[in-house]
């Protein structure tokens, strides 16, 4: 994967994000503020037109830029974690990233996650999507998948650890201020985290 392939799955995921964007906002209007959809689409679509304007040159420029941009464009607690999720991916990514080194990159990026956000599995929030990702990934390259089958089990992995989530009682974030009340809905940060797995297995999927 060079810059170009990384740069279409940043793309995808803010297609993505602009498609479900009332959804995100529905589950967020559930146990949080209720913007969770309208900032990730206007930090991603501030991502995209700051790739447009001048074009990363290495696959660390470009997470770089992401990271940058969406902690100053989203509001919330959604920018500064997702924001330095990319930044600490900036810091791992090599000059070229092969399926063993985005399963590194991620992996960079959920240590981030839980040290900014002192979250845990279990705890309702991008975690429960972001961590079995990226232990999916691992252990689907440790058996010699190709990458289309890797990324596809770290995007299902997500997802799965996104439906976990329904029935959890939040312990970090807004929604933990309602208590058993933020049982029965989906975690928004675990949906949209899902949808950034799935942008990469749909973007970086044809390449073995």
């Amino acid at each position: 994967m060079d810059t170009d392939d990384l740069g279409a799955w940043i793309r995808e995921f803010a297609r993505l994000v602009a498609q479900n964007k009332e959804k995100l906002t529905d589950l967020d209007s559930a146990i949080g503020d209720g913007d969770h959809g309208a900032n990730m689409d206007r930090g991603m679509t501030a991502v995209v037109a700051a790739l447009d304007a001048e074009p990363p040159d290495s696959p660390s420029a470009l997470f770089k830029k992401v990271g940058m941009t969406l902690i100053s464009k989203v509001g919330g607690a959604s920018g500064p974690l997702y924001g330095t999720a990319f930044l600490r991916m900036a810091a791992s990514a090599d000059t070229t990233v092969d399926t063993a080194g985005f399963a590194k990159v991620l992996r960079a990026g959920l240590d981030g996650v839980v040290a900014r956000g002192k979250a845990e599995l279990g705890d309702k929030t991008m975690v429960d999507a972001l961590a079995p990702a990226v232990d999916a990934l691992d252990a689907a390259v440790a058996a010699g998948a190709s990458q289309k089958e890797a990324l596809r089990a770290a995007a299902d992995a997500a997802g799965q650890g996104r439906e976990a989530t329904i029935p959890l009682v939040a312990r970090k974030g807004r929604a933990s201020y309602l208590g058993e009340r933020s049982a029965g809905h989906a975690d928004p940060g675990a949906t949209s985290t899902t949808l950034l797995l799935i942008a990469a297995a749909t973007a970086l999927g044809d390449e073995d």
